[in-house]
């Protein structure tokens, strides 16, 4: 029904906002740093955002509108980055060295990736899902390991570590297993939890592969591409 996805849309964009609120406001305070609340606002906006996905309908429009809350966010990100809004708190929380620009960079790619895959993927399959969750646990895992214990530096990229990496195989594991346990036990897919690990896992590898590769800024795309063509091959 028509209010139902009305009503899911409302409270899916208030607990996605609720979310980054609370972290801009906690990076504005000094709680914590930049670096950090990014890597929180990237790692739990994705989760919250997929899980609501349980409170749309079956119609096929469902996807639409589920997928207008990342739209939504993606274009305040483009506001503030262009200087047309002021948000002084988000650009705080999102940026690495506090210039509005870098909101134009990884966090809105962040969102516009949602966007796409919301509409392409949805509940059709997992591979969307997977795709998602990798990009949240496991990128965002691997910068905050990383930074703090990443001594030990990878030999062909000297900005990625042992210990980043081993953070975004286990954070994309978890959080991807985590997210098809709890759509699979809602009857969302069909089979076994076990019929989707291997695949998980391979996908997981893969990823954190491509995460390792010294580039900057679209690792939000390389991830994700690299999952879902991936995962249409092995789901």
């Amino acid at each position: 029904m028509l209010e139902n996805n009305i009503l899911a849309t409302v409270i899916t964009l208030a607990a996605a906002l609720l979310w980054l609120r609370v972290n801009d406001f906690a990076a504005h305070k000094g709680w914590m740093n930049s670096q950090l609340s990014r890597k929180i606002i990237h790692m739990g906006t994705g989760p919250i955002f997929v899980l609501c996905w349980l409170l749309f309908d079956s119609s096929p429009n469902s996807r639409y509108f589920s997928a207008l809350v990342p739209l939504l966010i993606s274009v305040q990100f483009t506001l503030v980055g262009l200087g047309i809004m002021k948000d002084d708190a988000a650009v705080q929380a999102m940026s690495r060295t506090g210039d509005p620009k870098e909101i134009l960079r990884g966090p809105l790619y962040y969102g516009l990736i949602f966007v796409v895959i919301t509409v392409l993927y949805w509940l059709d399959s997992p591979i969307g899902i997977v795709a998602l969750m990798l990009l949240c646990g496991g990128d965002g895992l691997a910068d905050i390991l990383g930074r703090r214990w990443g001594k030990a530096k990878l030999p062909w990229s000297k900005d990625k570590s042992w210990v980043g990496s081993l953070g975004m195989l286990t954070g994309g594991l978890l959080f991807a297993i985590g997210i098809v346990y709890i759509f699979n036990s809602a009857n969302i897919f069909s089979g076994k939890l076990s019929d989707y690990f291997l695949p998980i896992v391979i996908i997981s590898l893969v990823a954190t592969i491509i995460e390792s590769i010294p580039v900057r800024d679209i690792d939000n795309i390389t991830i994700t591409t690299s999952a879902l063509i991936l995962g249409h091959y092995l789901f």
